[in-house]
């Protein structure tokens, strides 16, 4: 069954529209100047995505993002290890926030589900992905990518980071980015998978750094290990208050 998520409504069979997404018609300036008349009313669409995701996601208690790639296929060591970590965030005291599609992203969903968590997901409308996992129990779809960013970074009190691609690196460095300039604090992000994300560090270190374009603290506000129990116990360490809130650098 072909299913698209367009905001929170989703079309299937012959209801499905093929085009481009409600994103992507806020963001590209090129074409007629009708935008001048439609972008007004585009605001109240995304204030009421908002609202929306204030709403369903204000009494979910403390919570942990996990990220992961979607293309992550269900006999893939990295699914387990996304399954085992949403399960034992849910151990730890921990409602699952994903971005509620395939691959880590559900094994993550159904770990937390199945451990009799709260397993939730945040969709976006893409052209080429459809709806939310099976093992979303709370979710929401959105049309807009900011709006469903913040709603990752207000409602998770850290980030659990597997394997992924371009949408979890976006994730991630976007992570970085707020916790760089202290928009948000005591919020830890742990990379799950050494031999993934090693490469990435040493590109960091010996490139980024080396050249002065971030400083040896930066490095600091990532944590990499292969050992789940170690990332919930640092998320665990962040709710307790034993995180430590960081004051970066400044560039001399």
């Amino acid at each position: 069954m072909s299913d698209r998520m367009e905001g929170p409504v989703v079309t299937r069979r012959g209801q499905v529209e093929t085009g481009s997404t409600t994103d992507q018609r806020l963001l590209d300036s090129r074409g007629p100047s009708d935008w001048v008349h439609t972008d007004p009313w585009r605001v109240l669409r995304i204030q009421s995505e908002f609202v929306e995701g204030f709403g369903a996601l204000a009494e979910i208690g403390p919570a942990i993002a996990v990220f992961g790639s979607a293309r992550t296929p269900a006999d893939h060591p990295h699914y387990a290890v996304a399954e085992a970590a949403g399960r034992k965030l849910v151990e730890a005291g921990f409602a699952v926030i994903t971005g509620g599609g395939p691959g880590a992203m559900e094994a993550a969903n159904k770990g937390a589900c199945e451990a009799g968590g709260i397993s939730v997901g945040l969709g976006i409308e893409l052209p080429f992905e459809a709806g939310l996992n099976q093992w979303v129990d709370k979710g929401i779809n959105f049309r807009y990518f900011f709006a469903r960013k913040t709603m990752f970074v207000k409602y998770a009190q850290g980030f659990v980071v597997l394997p992924g691609g371009i949408g979890t690196l976006d994730e991630l460095f976007e992570a970085l980015t707020l916790v760089q300039t202290q928009k948000v604090t005591s919020f830890p992000i742990v990379l799950i998978g050494t031999a993934y994300w090693q490469g990435m560090f040493d590109w960091l270190r010996e490139t980024v750094l080396a050249e002065g374009k971030i400083n040896a603290s930066d490095l600091d506000m990532m944590v990499v290990t292969d050992d789940i129990d170690e990332a919930v116990a640092l998320m665990v360490a962040a709710r307790e208050g034993r995180w430590p809130t960081p004051a970066p650098e400044r560039p001399e």
